[in-house]
């Protein structure tokens, strides 16, 4: 972990990046696009257009998701709040637009910093210095690293604890085997005893599902192909975004809403030396969204070194958010 100096921080009370932000990128991809069902990791979604286009998608109708969320978070404030204790640092994994998390440091009793944790650079100090004037006497430490990796947290002064914060059910874009290695690491993050507030999306009717991941306006579909002007833009790769379209369908035996890039031809994309061929109908797997009952997901958590204190969901068990506790 590196503290870079060189850069404005603003309000921002520090600032540090990992290597690993950068350095797997195109090792990822050229592992992704070699792969029998060719593939791109969804955290290559989030460039500066990307991150605009899902907090985009988190208005649209069809996406219950952050509405419901948002909605739990107000409603149940106080009680996250009384979990998580007095003197607190908050740290977010994935932490976008730091939009949901003002709800709760509204609610937190004199916590000592906010620690967001993304991996586009641009985009996390952005927000994070927007987040800092709203909150003039809160440090706030943006860290740029992938967080499904080891991440050693910077010191923070008069901290009586930490909790984590993973809001909008983004534990779902993880397999069952991957879900637990995270939340193994984020344990490890966070030490024993301390928190985490996170959201779990809930099984449910499949035509809710399908809607909310193919919305009428397309801007979901904008979202996914986004992911192709991104590495075009950061690594030189030559796809062609109009050659491909976007879809998202119900996988019933993993549980699961998948997000494809489907080839509308016969085609042949370069990277460097390198050739990938498609052929009309082949897809590009861009991302999973697996859904949980409660206890499903409090026996995937336990698999994980983590005590399931207390959950809430919503009125139409759409959505449901647990506070997690490292034994």
């Amino acid at each position: 972990m590196s503290n870079i100096k060189e850069l404005d921080l603003g309000p921002l009370h520090d600032y540090y990046e990992f290597e690993h932000a950068v350095s797997d990128f195109k090792a990822s991809v050229i592992e992704g696009l070699s792969s029998p069902q060719k593939k791109l990791s969804s955290k290559y979604f989030y460039d500066v257009r990307g991150s605009q286009l899902f907090d985009k998608i988190t208005e649209l109708p069809e996406y219950y998701l952050s509405r419901t969320e948002t909605d739990l978070l107000r409603i149940y404030a106080d009680e996250f709040a009384e979990l998580i204790g007095e003197g607190s640092s908050l740290i977010e994994f994935g932490s976008g637009s730091s939009t949901k998390v003002r709800i709760l440091l509204n609610a937190l009793q004199s916590p000592t910093a906010y620690v967001p944790i993304d991996i586009s650079r641009e985009y996390l100090i952005q927000s994070a210095k927007e987040l800092a004037v709203s909150y003039p006497d809160l440090p706030v430490v943006p860290i740029c690293a992938d967080y499904t990796r080891p991440i050693k947290l910077p010191f923070i002064p008069n901290e009586n604890s930490r909790a984590g914060f993973f809001p909008g059910s983004t534990i779902g874009n993880f397999t069952y085997q991957d879900a637990v290695k995270f939340l193994r690491t984020v344990a490890n993050d966070l030490g024993s005893g301390n928190g985490l507030l996170i959201g779990v999306d809930l099984k449910k009717d499949v035509k809710i599902l399908r809607a909310a991941y193919n919305d009428a306006a397309g801007v979901t579909a904008e979202f996914n192909l986004n992911i192709l002007r991104h590495i075009n833009r950061a690594l030189g790769v030559d796809m062609d975004p109009n050659e491909f379209t976007h879809d998202a369908l119900w996988n019933h035996e993993k549980g699961r809403i998948e997000m494809h890039l489907v080839s509308k031809c016969n085609q042949t994309v370069y990277f460097e030396n390198l050739e990938f061929e498609f052929i009309e109908g082949e897809s590009i797997h861009t991302e999973n969204s697996h859904k949980y009952t409660i206890e499903g997901f409090q026996s995937l958590a336990a698999l994980a070194g983590w005590e399931a204190c207390k959950y809430w969901k919503d009125s139409n068990n759409l959505y449901s958010i647990h506070y997690l506790r490292v034994v």
